[in-house]
C-alpha cells in the first residue's frame, strides 16, 4: 500500500456583489417580507467593490498570497486596513470577478438553461481569451448570446436574472415546468456550485502543473445536492465538474456532511490512494449562494461592509507518495462517534487527543491546528465570537489538563499552534481544509513538521438528528523514502518474487520433482 500525500491545493473566491440580494437567503427573505426595512435601505451602500475585496487581508490569506499567521501583524479591523498592493492572484488561487462566474456558468451549462446577453458575452470572451485557464473549445461554448429584450422576457416568464450592477446581462431558466427540485432558483444554486467547482479544479491543475487526465477520482464535498423529484440529492457534481475541467479519465461521487464534509473527503481520498484503488484523487467543492450575506443584517446594522460577498471554492489533490509532499497519517484519524456526546470537551478529545494518543504524540507535537477557520471579522458582529480562537483555547486547556503544557503556557501555545481565522463563512469552506495548501508549503520548507486538519459539522441542520459531527487527520513531513503503511513495499515484493523464482528454478534443476 502506498503512502498518500497532498500533491497540491488551490483556492478561489468569486466576488458576487449582485448575487447577494437575489440568492443569499438572509437578504432575499428580507427583500420578500420587509422590502422597506432599514436594512434594505442601508444595504446597497455597504456592498464592497471588487478592488476592496481583493485588498482584504483574509482573502489574500485564503488564496495563498500571504500566510494566515501574517494576519496577526495587520491591525484590525481588516476591512479598514487593506493591503494596498494586493493582487487578485496568489500562489494557490485567485479572486475572481462576477462576470467570469457568469461565463463559467454558461460553459458548465449542459442543457441550454443559461442565456447571456450579446454585448456582455463579447466583453467576457475578450477578457477570458487572455486567461490560460480557458481553452478555445470552452470559449466556443459561450456562443453568440441573445438580445437584451429576449432575456427580459425570459425573466418575466420566471427565469432567474444575472445582473451586473443595474444591467441585466443574463438569466437561468427552470429545467422542468413542474418539478420543484428543478426550479430556476435551484438551477442557479446548482450551476454556481458546478461552475465554481470547475474554476477551483482548473486552478489546481494549472497552478500545480498537473495533467488533467492523470486524475482518476473526484470527491465533491460542498453543501448543495442536485437531483430531481425522484431523487432530490442524487448528484453527481463530481463527475459533472470533471467533465468540464478536462479530467477525462476521472470518475467520482459526491460526499455530504455539512461543514465537516471536506475533512471527511480528505480522509476518504487518502484511504482510496493508500489502498491502491486510485493513484490520484481530487477533492473539490464549489460555493454556496445561500450563504452570501448570511450575517449581513448584523454587519449592516453595525455600519460594517457586507463581508460575505464572495463564494468560496477549493480543490486538493491526494496522490501516491512522491517522496516530497506531506503525508496524510491515516493511522491517526480522529472521529466524533455516535456515542461521543456533544460537550465541547468530549468533542475535542475525540478529534484531538484520542488520535494523538493512538500514535504516541503530545498536543505540542502538532505545530499547527486548523479548526473551523472562519474569519472572526464576520462572526464576531453576529454574536458567534472568534471561532478558531475558541477552538484553540479548548485544545490548549486539554494540553494543560494532560500535562503536555503548563497552564501558564496556554497563551503562548495558542499563539504558536493556531492562526487567525481567514476563510469565508460558506459553511463547508472554513472547516479545516483552507490551511491544507499553506500547511503543505510550510511542511516542505521546514517551517513546521506537522499540522492537524479538523472538520466539524452540525448535522441537526437537516432535522434528521441532533448529532454533532467531526473528523481530523494529521499532515506530516515526508521522510523522502519509499515507506509503506502496514505492508511490504513494491520493491520488496519484486525482490521476494525474484527470490522465489530463483528457488523454484533451483528446485527444478535438482531433479527432485515428482
Amino acid at each position: 500500500m502506498a503512502l498518500p500525500v497532498v500533491k497540491g491545493a488551490a483556492y478561489i473566491l468569486v466576488h458576487t456583489p449582485d448575487m447577494i440580494m437575489h440568492y443569499g437567503t438572509t437578504c432575499s427573505l428580507e427583500h420578500e417580507t420587509n422590502p422597506e426595512s432599514e436594512f434594505m435601505k442601508k444595504f446597497p451602500g455597504l456592498v464592497r467593490s471588487y478592488e476592496e475585496t481583493v485588498k482584504y487581508a483574509p482573502n489574500q490569506a485564503y488564496i495563498g498570497a500571504i500566510l494566515p499567521d501574517s494576519l496577526s501583524t495587520i491591525e484590525r479591523p481588516w476591512h479598514k486596513n487593506l493591503i494596498q498592493d494586493a493582487r487578485p492572484e496568489g500562489k494557490m488561487g485567485e479572486i475572481i470577478e462576477q462576470d467570469e462566474l457568469y461565463a463559467a456558468i454558461k460553459i458548465s451549462d449542459a442543457f441550454d438553461l443559461v442565456t447571456l446577453e450579446k454585448e456582455f458575452l463579447a466583453e467576457i470572451k475578450a477578457k477570458l481569451s487572455k486567461k490560460p485557464l480557458y481553452t478555445e473549445a470552452e470559449l466556443a461554448k459561450l456562443k453568440e448570446g441573445a438580445e437584451g429584450s429576449e432575456i427580459e422576457n425570459r425573466v418575466k416568464a420566471g427565469a432567474e436574472p444575472l445582473l451586473k450592477g443595474n444591467r441585466l446581462v443574463g438569466c437561468i431558466k427552470a429545467a422542468h415546468d413542474k418539478d420543484k427540485n428543478l426550479t430556476a432558483h435551484i438551477m442557479v444554486e446548482n450551476l454556481v456550485v458546478k461552475a465554481s467547482g470547475v474554476m477551483a479544479l482548473k486552478n489546481l491543475i494549472y497552478r500545480n502543473n498537473i495533467p488533467a487526465d492523470s486524475i482518476e477520482y473526484i470527491i465533491e464535498c460542498s453543501e448543495e445536492a442536485c437531483g430531481d423529484m425522484n431523487q432530490r440529492g442524487g448528484g453527481n457534481f463530481a463527475k459533472a465538474i470533471a467533465e468540464v475541467a478536462g479530467a477525462v479519465n476521472a470518475t467520482g461521487s459526491d460526499l455530504r456532511g455539512f461543514c465537516a464534509a471536506p475533512s471527511h473527503a480528505l480522509i476518504n481520498a487518502a484511504a482510496l490512494v493508500e489502498a491502491g484503488v486510485y493513484k490520484s484523487v481530487a477533492i473539490v467543492a464549489g460555493g454556496a449562494t445561500a450563504k452570501l450575506g448570511m450575517n449581513s443584517r448584523d454587519h449592516v446594522n453595525k455600519g460594517l461592509p457586507v463581508l460575505e460577498d464572495c463564494l468560496g471554492g477549493f480543490a486538493i489533490l491526494v496522490t501516491e507518495n512522491d517522496l516530497v509532499s506531506p503525508v496524510l497519517r491515516t493511522d491517526a484519524v480522529g472521529r466524533h462517534t455516535v456515542g461521543t456526546g456533544s460537550s465541547p470537551q468530549a468533542v475535542m478529545e475525540s478529534l484531538i487527543t484520542k488520535p494523538l494518543d493512538k500514535v504516541g504524540m503530545k498536543i505540542t507535537d502538532i505545530d499547527k491546528y486548523s479548526v473551523e477557520m472562519q474569519n472572526p471579522e464576520i462572526t464576531e458582529p453576529a454574536g458567534a465570537g472568534d471561532v478558531p480562537l475558541a477552538n484553540l483555547k479548548m485544545i490548549a486547556a486539554l494540553g494543560a489538563k494532560r500535562g503536555d503544557i503548563d497552564r501558564t503556557e496556554m497563551p503562548e501555545f495558542i499563539k504558536e499552534h493556531g492562526m487567525p481565522g481567514f476563510a469565508p463563512t460558506q459553511g463547508h469552506i472554513p472547516s479545516g481544509v483552507p490551511f491544507v495548501g499553506a500547511a503543505r508549503d510550510m511542511i516542505i520548507s521546514g517551517d513546521i513538521k506537522r499540522a492537524m486538519i479538523v472538520g466539524k459539522g452540525s448535522l441537526f441542520l437537516g432535522r434528521m438528528t441532533n448529532q454533532f459531527d467531526g473528523v481530523s487527520i494529521i499532515m506530516e513531513k515526508n521522510t523522502g523514502q519509499e515507506e509503506t503503511t502496514g505492508a511490504v513495499s513494491k520493491e520488496e515484493v519484486k525482490g521476494m518474487v525474484a527470490e522465489a523464482m530463483k528457488d523454484f528454478a533451483s528446485f527444478l534443476l535438482s531433479g527432485k520433482q515428482g
